[in-house]
């Protein structure tokens, strides 16, 4: 079973999702064995600790890449981490970290990229043009994490229906509900799946 991290900044509901897949015996090739927060009042870490997972704070701060790349790998590593989760993390990880877990960092985007993605597409902005540009369907996309935001290999994706009375805070919600929170367990069972057959 590989170790797997989740990196969080904020109330942490997709975390939520993966902790609630694994307790329902939907991801049996990984262990949630660390939550890393980069707000040290991210609600994420309290769920977290409910569930008895092992929390971490690393911030960037004004750190050059370097020394926040060495920060951040040595946590990772000192837990013996295999496979790390983006859930709604919003530092763009230096190149040093992507390079160390080449193809095993996985990113969750609410929207169907290539729509509405890359350098400063996050949160509520997604949705907001979302419905600024009036498209019909919407969605989320996991995928792998490169140096180039949103940019990686593309794993999962699954469309969400745009409503006429949606607000971006509704279509936040449907999205998250309908799209992310399945998505994420999936990928993560799916990647680690992969990885320990490989690693047979």
């Amino acid at each position: 079973m590989l170790k797997a991290a989740v990196l969080v900044s904020g109330g942490g509901t997709n975390l939520q999702a993966i902790l609630d897949a694994k307790a329902a015996g939907k991801i049996p090739h990984a262990e949630i064995a660390l939550v890393v927060a980069s707000n040290p009042n991210a609600y994420a870490l309290e769920r977290a600790r409910l569930a008895g997972v092992p929390t971490a704070v690393c911030g960037r701060g004004r750190d050059s890449d370097e020394a926040f790349s060495e920060r951040l790998l040595g946590i990772l590593r000192e837990a013996g981490i295999e496979i790390v989760v983006l859930a709604g993390y919003l530092t763009i990880l230096p190149p040093q970290v992507i390079t160390a877990y080449d193809h095993r960092i996985l990113n969750i985007h609410p929207s169907l990229i290539p729509a509405f993605c890359g350098k400063g597409y996050y949160g509520l902005r997604v949705h907001e043009e979302a419905l600024r540009r009036g498209v019909k369907l919407t969605g989320a996309t996991v995928h792998f994490v490169n140096e180039i935001p949103d940019g990686g290999d593309i794993l999962f994706q699954k469309a969400v229906e745009v409503l006429p009375d949606d607000t971006p805070e509704k279509l936040q919600r449907r999205v998250m509900e309908q799209a992310e929170w399945i998505l994420l367990p999936r990928a993560l069972e799916e990647v680690a799946r992969r990885l320990t057959e490989e690693e047979a």
